[in-house]
């Protein structure tokens, strides 16, 4: 349904948000504890930044940064890109191809409102597909 608003993808989400003071570690935490690959950053009731595994996996991890030491607002995006709530789902799609990246914020008027990731506008084939190329991986890095 590459028509249908963004508002309807969004509608009964819970918005999972962080401070810039968090550390990484807690971050990660929160992102395990939900199953989400992405937090909002929010000062103020505003979005100002999104953590995602990708910026715990180069920017920390590759980055040899102690994830207890480090604060989101050190490794964060800062002002992402976002995508209004009234907007169709293919803007959000060209948005995302366009910037490479696998997670939108959803804002209206700079609160944010939800988080599109890409299993939301490729639907629950793709998540379940994700899910078993997770699993498989898993099982090889177990046998070695």
């Amino acid at each position: 349904m590459p028509n249908r608003p963004i508002r309807a993808v969004v509608r009964n989400q819970q918005v999972y948000s962080v401070s810039t003071s968090a550390t990484v570690r807690t971050a990660a935490h929160m992102m395990k504890e939900y199953r989400i690959g992405a937090l909002m950053v929010v000062e103020d009731d505003r979005l100002i930044g999104i953590f995602t595994e990708r910026d715990a996996l180069f920017r920390v991890l590759a980055g040899n940064l102690d994830p207890d030491r480090t604060t989101v607002g050190d490794v964060m995006t800062a002002d992402p890109t976002t995508i209004a709530p009234d907007r169709p789902m293919v803007h959000a799609l060209h948005l995302m191809h366009e910037g490479g990246f696998r997670h939108l914020p959803v804002a209206d008027g700079g609160k944010a409102v939800g988080m599109l990731s890409i299993r939301d506008a490729l639907g629950v084939e793709l998540a379940r597909f994700e899910e078993e190329v997770d699993e498989r991986e898993a099982i090889a890095e177990i046998l070695g």
